[in-house]
């Protein structure tokens, strides 16, 4: 098993845990690649999940978006066939994937057509997160010099 050891990081920093603990679980769960899915950035704060879920209706499928963690559920279900089956290609098996959010990630709208469910990403950083720009006024903050005349150096002694 190729593990990465995050130890000697955690020590030296403060505050990351989250990140850490983060890519120790990907790392542990890279396994299963069913359902595929592509991840697309499509502006600066948009983005799409895009997730293959052919033989899926979109009853068999459950969305829940919670904090940081966007999970989508796939059930399987049981189909009378009319015939015979011979072969099995197409995968109907039950799946569960998640996606790690980053802060302030929503979703803006799920779709489902054409055998992908398409899920839109926006990410909102609240006004009060955002950077300003902080403008320098001419007049708005004055020099104060400690320097002491002679006559002043005088009076002091």
């Amino acid at each position: 098993m190729n593990r990465m050891d995050f130890t000697p990081y955690r020590r030296s920093t403060v505050g990351f845990d989250r990140l850490f603990d983060l890519l120790e679980n990907n790392a542990r769960n890279s396994g299963d690649n069913y359902p595929p899915f592509n991840i697309e950035r499509r502006d600066e704060d948009a983005y799409r999940i895009t997730i293959a879920v052919a033989g899926f209706r979109s009853e068999d499928l459950d969305i829940t978006a919670q904090q940081n963690l966007l999970t989508v559920q796939g059930r399987k279900r049981d189909e009378a066939s009319e015939g015979e089956m011979l072969h099995i290609g197409i995968a109907n098996r039950g799946f569960e994937r998640r996606f790690e959010l980053a802060d302030y990630v929503r979703v803006s709208a799920a779709d489902l057509a054409d055998g992908l469910l398409v899920i839109d990403l926006v990410r909102e950083v609240p006004e009060a997160m955002k950077p300003k720009k902080i403008s320098i006024g001419g007049n708005s903050l004055k020099v104060v010099e400690n320097k002491k005349k002679d006559g002043d150096q005088a009076d002091a002694a």
